[in-house]
């Protein structure tokens, strides 16, 4: 992990000392909505343990003038100037936890405690030349209203995996509530004059709720063509994502990219259990957590597709191993 940030500290540097900055032009028109799937599950690393699966669905909608809570938001909290693209969106997601030993129908005191996640999503992105920001409300509920035992075992039903037996364990049934707000500040650095470059991509940000509760910074660094389409493909959060829009100039385009982020953790229900009851499983949290991601993006006229794998560092003490897992994202413009 270390030697890992220490290269992509490196590989900032360098693009920092690159004297090809390219002025971030007006926004270009946008009418269009974006449309996105996001599955991420410990499948892809060969593991089923811990964060296993999170699935999302959102819908963030093209350029347009706010109104109602979406002014107050974008103008009042977030400082919309004249040049602003301000867009609304709308999500539901879910999210599984669970120990790495599912076979045990019995308490697993030092294991990560089962619990599903169920919710929905609210959001105002604010774009201007070169930063993006965000309000995101997430609400919903935690525990066995979120459906995560029936979800899990049909889905290992499905593909003739073994079953999960110790969802009797999970964490108990309770409203969630999430505001995040997330700041993105871009860089980009042409090289030659077909659309190929390299951009550097600061993110700060912070999330308060019952549900989590943390601050984090992290880094991006894309190299590809037309890296002003977008900010890099959804994730489910806590995540470094992009920003949840991309805006085609060519029929095609392509990025990589590498990243990574850390989180100063208050408070993870999922790891803490409950604020207002002590009855919950709960194991002992690590408060920094780190997280590198690496992945591709290629974009076809209207679709956008990408690959994200993801390596995080124990998010509590009896953790035994750094969580790994992919992340498939389907974006498409209506």
């Amino acid at each position: 992990m270390k030697s890992r940030a220490v290269i992509i500290a490196s590989l900032a540097l360098c693009l920092a000392a690159a004297p090809a900055l390219a002025e971030e032009p007006p926004l270009a028109p946008d009418d269009r909505a974006t449309w996105s799937f996001v599955w991420e599950n410990d499948y892809f690393a060969n593991t089923d343990r811990n964060y296993t699966n999170g699935v999302r669905i959102a819908y963030l909608s093209g350029l347009k003038q706010p109104e109602g809570v979406s002014s107050f938001l974008a103008h009042d909290l977030l400082g919309a100037g004249q040049e602003a693209g301000i867009r609304r969106g709308f999500a539901v997601g879910h999210s599984i936890f669970t120990p790495e030993d599912t076979l045990a129908t019995q308490p697993l005191p030092d294991q990560h405690p089962y619990a599903g996640w169920l919710y929905g999503e609210y959001s105002v992105v604010v774009q201007q030349r070169q930063r993006v920001q965000q309000i995101t409300l997430q609400a919903g509920v935690v525990g066995p209203a979120a459906q995560g035992e029936w979800l899990q075992n049909n889905w290992h039903d499905l593909i003739g995996g073994d079953p999960v037996n110790g969802w009797d364990n999970q964490i108990g049934n309770e409203p969630g509530f999430v505001i995040s707000y997330d700041r993105q500040f871009r860089s980009v650095y042409d090289i030659g004059d077909n659309g190929f470059g390299a951009d550097i991509t600061p993110t700060i940000g912070a999330s308060l709720g019952n549900v989590d509760t943390r601050a984090r910074g992290g880094l991006t660094l894309r190299i590809g063509n037309d890296l002003r389409n977008d900010y890099g493909p959804p994730r489910v959060r806590p995540a470094l994502a992009g920003a949840g829009f991309f805006s085609p100039v060519d029929d095609f385009s392509w990025h990589l990219f590498i990243g990574v982020n850390g989180s100063a953790v208050a408070h993870n229900i999922f790891l803490d259990g409950s604020l207002f009851r002590d009855d919950d499983p709960q194991v002992d949290k690590n408060v920094l957590v780190g997280e590198v991601q690496a992945g591709l993006a290629l974009q076809f006229r209207r679709v956008q597709i990408a690959y994200t794998f993801v390596t995080r560092t124990k998010e509590f003490e009896t953790q035994k191993s750094a969580q790994q897992f992919g992340a498939v994202s389907l974006s498409v413009k209506f």
